[in-house]
């Protein structure tokens, strides 16, 4: 495992805060997508939970 000098850090730091807009957009796009797949996710498992209940009341 290679060691981080200070000034890698350094040099990361001025990247980041370079392109930080370009990294605010990238992260909200990705919570924009989860977002999404867990409303897909929610709406599966209200379908399934809706098909059990009248199963269940079959019985």
């Amino acid at each position: 495992m290679m060691k981080l000098d200070p000034k890698d850090f350094e040099a990361l730091e001025r990247l980041i805060y370079s392109c930080g807009d370009d990294i605010a957009v990238a992260i909200a796009r990705s919570f924009g997508r989860l977002e999404d797949r867990v409303d897909i996710m929610e709406s599966r498992i209200q379908a399934r939970l809706g098909e059990v209940e009248n199963i269940v009341r079959l019985l």
